[in-house]
């Protein structure tokens, strides 16, 4: 058997693990500033040079900033600016989506419990906003798919916590963009699914709005089987489909 050669990391590398472990462990803080590069080659015992590439490699994934005049610094984390490792174009099997669903259900159930606790007056002004857009998807189809997704939103941001209101974004909108046209005349063409969908949302506003997380993440899960098992089928359908020679 052949096996892969083992390559000895460079000693810029090296360097940079040594820094990201320091930001991980809190030992280096959001807006700290870094050693000057020659406080830092005497500390790590190697060259200003590689000091420099390691503090590049780190300015490149965002890691750290580096201010004209003033030095590095750790740079705040920002949940905005996070890169979620998938696409459209990675989601060209059903397959793939089914598994994007089940993702979602995982992210969602979570935020509806947070949002159920943290939940401001303000936020369920935002949730009942969406939901009498959804009431109004009976007879204008088209804002039904923006009204769905408003809600969500709404949630995690009465979750009050940045970080799963991105991650729920980036998944809902790669699902929008992946399955645009199968969501819409699945969920959104019929008055009886719309209203269906209108009821569970309104499930999970009430318990939203009376502090019950358990409540709120049974209707969450309630609602999500309902459109899984929907949008399920069709893709289901279309996997039996491609998989006949």
């Amino acid at each position: 058997m052949k096996y892969k050669q083992i390559k000895t990391k460079k000693i810029y590398e090296e360097i940079a693990d040594a820094l990201v472990d320091s930001i991980r462990t809190g030992d280096l803080l959001p807006g700290e500033k870094l050693d000057s590069v020659q406080a830092l080659s005497e500390n790590f015992q190697v060259s200003r040079s590689a000091v420099r590439e390691a503090l590049s490699a780190l300015k490149a994934i965002g890691l750290i900033e580096m201010k004209q005049g003033e030095g590095t610094y750790v740079k705040q984390f920002d949940p905005d600016q996070l890169a979620f490792c998938l696409s459209p174009a990675f989601l060209m099997k059903q397959k793939d989506v089914l598994q994007l669903l089940e993702v979602r259900t995982i992210i969602e159930t979570g935020v509806v419990k947070k949002a159920a606790l943290h939940r401001s007056e303000d936020d369920l002004h935002h949730l009942q906003s969406a939901l009498e857009q959804m009431k109004m998807a009976e007879t204008h189809q088209d804002i039904g798919e923006e009204a769905d997704l408003t809600f969500h939103l709404a949630l995690a941001s009465a979750s009050q916590n940045d970080l799963l209101k991105t991650l729920l974004n980036q998944v809902s909108n790669l699902l929008v963009e992946t399955m645009r046209e199968t969501r819409n005349v699945v969920l959104f063409s019929q008055k009886d699914s719309v209203q269906q969908l209108y009821k569970e949302h309104e499930h999970i506003y009430q318990a939203v709005m009376a502090k019950q997380p358990d409540e709120a993440e049974r209707a969450m899960i309630t609602h999500l089987e309902h459109v899984e098992r929907l949008l399920g089928d069709v893709l289901q359908e279309s996997i039996m489909q491609s998989d006949t020679p």
